[in-house]
């Protein structure tokens, strides 16, 4: 193995490979809902705290069998799609991860409700533009919620139909934010219209929240004040009279034991089923920002390539596949009020923006099988020469499918736009990784194995796609995943206005989409999201 940045790698490729059995479906969504609580602002194990306490409320019920088990993913996956619209709640509310834990704080309804959207509000402008911000927001908040929440209900359906998850739970999922008093979106349904299974899932993520900042008298009180509100009279009644049973041991036992101890009874999954999970969690791993759409997919396919022009074998080259898919788990731990910035960061931003490969590794590391795919996902960032992060390490200490991963997200980024940069073309990418390679911070025979990999990928024109899509449909629908309104799209692509509405409208009634995040969803699955036609 090379341990300088011009070193040669060994033919045989490391010792090390995947250590332990394919993960479990249960492990695997678990480990998901891990990210989902860095999204939340919640501490990690929330989600398996709250899916433990529904899972307790199920058996009081003696709820049969195939509802404990859509209780159980309900409450691990509810949340999946506040990630997916991390980007319009970051442009409306500033800091999308504390407008999300605030919500946990209030019955969200009415006055309460729109105070908290308020008070979000323009917080970065000066003051005479912040309450005209403020004033214009309250007379169409209703409809910013209904668009923000429809978003996020039909992105978690789609994540569980992707995992092959029970047919019933998107329709679950459908009703994270109804409420009992009817007063909920995207629907107004009430009462018992709205499934059993969410019914619980609310009352169990509010609860856990409530539990662990307040204690049991917080709990209770809470779930007291929302009956009938919120939450189900007769679960809330539930709730309150055996609340010291419910939660004994939820805030001291090991949540990730506790949880998988009531999962559904399952087996470890065949390695192509692992792969199909891990790639839709990269997906939406990747909708945090419309900057990094189909990042992680073209990370795993550069890093797989290149893997084989240094004979790194079949076992690592699975451990790199899986980790190009998922090495960006972690940034759900930080705000899009950081990933989305233009501007330069701050010390504080920039603190936070470096944790997120740790987090990452983190999460991956709690599923036995995947131990040695959350070490290199989790060096990522990591550079030859100490400069890189979390941790600074050094060449001595990060192994060939580390180095390998590092070059082939760093290509990757360099060929999609950022916030700060335009997207760069193939041969200035190349350049740059080379220069990278120069410097001492990427290995040089990794750079000459991603660039050999990357070939001449250069913009591709396509003259049709699936659903009837146009050429220039295909172009705007790149722009509507980057985050672009109709009048960003028409300036890019230099036509009026009404032309680009026209475009989206019929691009929206081709492939069955109301939004960014399922116009996005649509071009991963059909293969729409590659260097050749993704760049603006």
């Amino acid at each position: 193995m090379a341990n300088s940045g011009s070193g040669t790698f060994e033919r045989s490729g490391p010792a090390g490979g995947p250590t332990g059995p394919q993960p479990r479906l249960s492990e695997l969504l678990a480990a998901l809902s891990l990210a989902i609580d860095l999204g939340l602002g919640q501490k990690m194990e929330h989600m398996l705290r709250a899916t433990v306490l529904g899972l307790r409320i199920a058996a009081l019920l003696a709820l049969e069998q195939k509802v404990r088990e859509r209780i159980h993913h309900a409450n691990l996956l509810a949340w999946i799609g506040c990630h997916a619209d991390s980007f319009e709640l970051a442009a409306q509310f500033g800091d999308d991860i504390s407008f999300r834990s605030d919500y946990y704080l209030i019955d969200a309804k009415g006055l309460p409700m729109l105070s908290m959207m308020l008070r979000h509000t323009g917080n970065d402008m000066p003051q005479v533009p912040r309450l005209a911000s403020r004033a214009v927001f309250s007379l169409r908040a209703q409809t910013v919620m209904a668009e923000l929440i429809s978003s996020h209900c039909s992105s978690a359906g789609q994540l569980a139909a992707r995992v092959g998850l029970d047919a019933q739970l998107p329709g679950i999922l459908a009703h994270t934010f109804e409420r009992w008093d009817g007063r909920g979106l995207p629907a107004g349904i009430s009462g018992t219209q709205i499934p059993l299974e969410m019914r619980i899932t609310q009352l169990a993520d509010a609860a856990e929240v409530h539990l662990r900042r307040h204690g049991l008298a917080g709990a209770v009180s809470m779930v007291h004040a929302r009956r009938g509100t919120q939450f189900d009279p007769q679960l809330a009644d539930l709730f309150c009279a055996r609340a010291q049973d419910l939660v004994r041991g939820l805030l001291e036992d090991d949540p990730w034991a506790s949880m998988l101890a009531l999962a559904p009874k399952d087996f470890p999954l065949e390695a192509e089923d692992v792969d199909a999970v891990l790639e839709a969690m990269g997906d939406f791993a990747d909708l945090k920002s419309p900057w990094t759409v189909g990042h992680s997919r073209g990370v795993s396919v550069l890093a797989v390539h290149a893997a084989g022009q240094l004979w790194l074998g079949t076992a690592e080259t699975q451990v790199l596949r899986r980790a190009g898919w998922v090495h960006d788990l972690g940034r759900m731990g930080v705000s899009n009020a950081v990933w989305d910035k233009a501007e330069p960061l701050s010390a504080l931003e920039s603190e936070r923006l470096s944790l997120y490969p740790f987090l990452t590794e983190r999460i991956l590391s709690r599923v036995p099988g995947l131990r040695r795919v959350a070490q290199v996902a989790g060096a990522h960032r990591e550079r030859l020469d100490g400069s890189g992060y979390p941790h600074g390490r050094n060449a001595s200490e990060l192994d060939p499918s580390q180095r390998l991963l590092a070059a082939a997200d760093a290509y990757q980024s360099y060929l999609e736009p950022r916030p700060h940069r335009a997207a760069l073309l193939p041969r200035a990418a190349g350049e740059r990784l080379r220069a990278e390679a120069a410097a001492g911070r990427l290995d040089a025979s990794v750079v000459d194995a991603v660039l050999a990999a990357a070939g001449p990928m250069g913009p591709a024109r396509r003259s049709g796609g699936p659903a009837g899509l146009t050429g220039r449909e295909l172009e705007v629908l790149a722009l509507i995943c980057r985050g672009m309104n109709n009048k960003d799209i028409a300036a890019a692509l230099v036509i009026a206005p009404k032309t680009a509405r026209n475009h989206v409208e019929h691009i929206y009634l081709k492939i069955g989409a109301t939004n960014r995040v399922t116009a996005t969803l649509f071009a991963l699955e059909n293969g729409l999201w590659d260097r050749g036609t993704s760049r603006a």
